[in-house]
């Protein structure tokens, strides 16, 4: 048996698109199942804050119930990603999409029968625990397939687009559900669509990336939390995660102070479309600039937009403000989950991917803690201040541990959850890792 590298001219010779993408064998077969079942995600913060403000007549305990089930996610999310990694997507996915409806439900029970805030926040906890990581499946089955490949930035572009789709279409349709027809209809169609849509990508096997085998020497996995690369990714997706929360609940407020409810909607729909423009935009560039100075770049932006959102006091103006901000997030959100190929070796990669999604809940779940509480006290003028204090924090942190951002030595990442009597790579290994000069690898092919 032996090992040849093989070039694809086609993914080399012309600049890498959406639609050379999507050719990619396979591509299809879990791409738009993918989207069926993450598309409950983007409805679940909103539809518990439209659900819980209506049983209690107050956004800050809306915001505590949401607080608690992203904190929830954030927490259990990396633990589902070390189990996938090690078990496989359909062996965790089948369960988790099993729990999340029923709990799902039980907090939608429990809002109407009017229990107090202890049980509601209560029942968020597994609510949170269980939403099932389906982005990160799918960023790991592009990862695995296009190792090594120019297309890999365009991967992270379009799941970058196919995620703020969801934020786009999800937060309408269930602000739709819940003031057009009932305040528990958002919940309920989330945990229905959850279910439905994580089976149908679960039954997916033939693109599933194989789970990592334990070592015959017992020498475990290297977590991806232990590179620094990956934590200081985290603290920027954290501050990212608290714009996407303070903008649920100011926006809400705000349409709520101006006596139209229905305008939350639109408003959040604006945001969530300047954030797909812009990964359009993002996966159509052939970048000449780095990836860690584009991540510097568009954090510095986002933070600049996020800083005028507070003084906006006309739905025109706050409807183009929410615009520019969705326009520079893209930028930060693409460039980082783009830096993992680099960062993180494939044996843990579906777990470092659920560190970043779990991040964003938890500065989502932050923000809109702090944002319904000022919100309640002094108006959705207030409320917009978090995201400027979260992402000028992250940005402070960004710039001053950007070194820890520097793609590590090609031998530790092809061989950072081996043994460390195989740490050096063969000669061949070597040259292919080294011609790139950032640690990847050329595709190779066993023949």
């Amino acid at each position: 048996m032996t090992s040849a590298v093989t070039t694809d001219k086609s993914a080399t010779s012309t600049r890498p698109g959406y639609g050379q993408l999507l050719r990619t064998p396979g591509a299809l077969g879990f791409v738009l199942p993918g989207f069926a079942a993450r598309l409950p995600f983007g409805m679940l913060t909103i539809s518990i804050l439209l659900l819980v403000q209506h049983a209690t007549g107050s956004y800050g305990d809306a915001g505590i119930v949401a607080a608690v089930t992203g904190v929830s996610m954030a927490l259990f999310a990396p633990v589902m990603g070390k189990f996938t990694d090690r078990r496989g997507q359909s062996a965790v996915l089948v369960p988790v999409v099993l729990v999340h409806a029923a709990a799902v439900s039980a907090l939608t029970a429990l809002a109407l029968l009017g229990a107090p805030l202890w049980a509601l926040a209560l029942a968020a906890v597994p609510a949170g625990a269980s939403v099932p990581q389906v982005g990160p499946m799918v960023r790991s089955r592009w990862a695995a397939k296009l190792e090594g490949s120019p297309l890999l930035p365009t991967a992270a572009a379009f799941e970058s687009v196919t995620d703020e789709f969801t934020f786009v279409v999800g937060p309408v349709l269930a602000t739709a559900l819940c003031t057009g027809i009932h305040p528990a209809a958002g919940l309920a169609t989330e945990a229905a669509l959850t279910l439905l849509g994580g089976l149908f990508f679960a039954a997916q096997r033939a693109t599933e990336p194989k789970p990592a085998p334990v070592p015959a020497d017992g020498h475990k996995h290297a977590s991806a939390l232990s590179f620094p690369g990956l934590r200081v990714l985290i603290v920027a997706f954290i501050g990212i995660g608290a714009v996407f929360g303070g903008m649920q609940v100011s926006l809400a407020a705000f349409s709520n102070e101006i006596g139209n409810p229905g305008a939350n909607g639109l408003l959040y729909g604006i945001f969530a479309a300047g954030n797909m423009t812009a990964g359009i935009a993002m996966g159509a560039i052939a970048w000449k600039i780095g990836p860690r100075r584009r991540l510097i770049l568009g954090y510095i932006g986002l933070t600049a937009a996020a800083s005028v959102l507070w003084a906006a006091h006309s739905m025109i103006l706050l409807g183009a403000l929410g615009l520019v901000v969705g326009l520079c997030i893209a930028p930060a959100l693409i460039t980082g989950y783009t830096m993992i190929e680099q960062l993180i070796p494939a044996a843990s990669r579906t777990e470092a991917f659920t560190w970043l999604t779990g991040a964003v809940a938890f500065g989502q779940a932050g923000a809109v803690t702090l944002a319904g509480r000022l919100t309640d006290a002094h108006g959705s003028s207030y409320g917009f201040l978090v995201p400027l204090a979260a992402t000028a924090l992250a940005l402070v942190t960004l710039l001053a541990l950007r070194s820890k951002l520097a793609p590590p030595a090609a031998s530790r990442i092809v061989n950072a959850s081996a043994p460390a009597a195989a740490a050096t790579p063969a000669p061949a290994a070597r040259n292919r890792v080294n011609e790139r000069g950032i640690g990847h690898r050329q595709p190779v092919t066993v023949d």
